[in-house]
């Protein structure tokens, strides 16, 4: 008798709390919905100002000029070999066997110790 009235007790128990909480998330959905339509108003507000204090974009006038002589030096890559074929095609991949797997030669330019 004892199972009978526990599982008759948790049937009652488990219809009360699901006709109240169909009232409660009635009552909170649209607070919450509220709340996010808030925040999202309230960041693109933030967003809005924060634009509005930004410098505006230079005018042309006011763009870098373009040096009159090259900026730009040209270095030789220690990993590049300057070394073409002989008859003047690319190597495949299958074709460069152990190229680059070696050492590096040591810079003349600058001195040891």
């Amino acid at each position: 008798m004892d199972v009978q009235n526990a599982v008759n007790a948790a049937e009652v128990s488990a219809g009360v709390p699901h006709a109240a909480s169909s009232g409660a998330l009635g009552a909170v959905l649209p607070i919450v919905a509220l709340a996010v339509v808030a925040l999202l108003i309230g960041g693109f507000i933030l967003s809005k100002r924060k634009h509005d204090a930004e410098p505006p974009p230079p005018r042309p006038e006011e763009q870098p000029r373009k040096p009159e002589e090259r900026t730009h030096i040209e270095q030789r890559d220690p990993h590049a070999s300057d070394r073409f074929p002989a008859d003047g095609h690319a190597l495949s991949p299958y074709e460069l066997k152990d190229h680059g797997n070696g050492p590096l030669p040591p810079d003349e330019e600058q001195p040891r110790g």
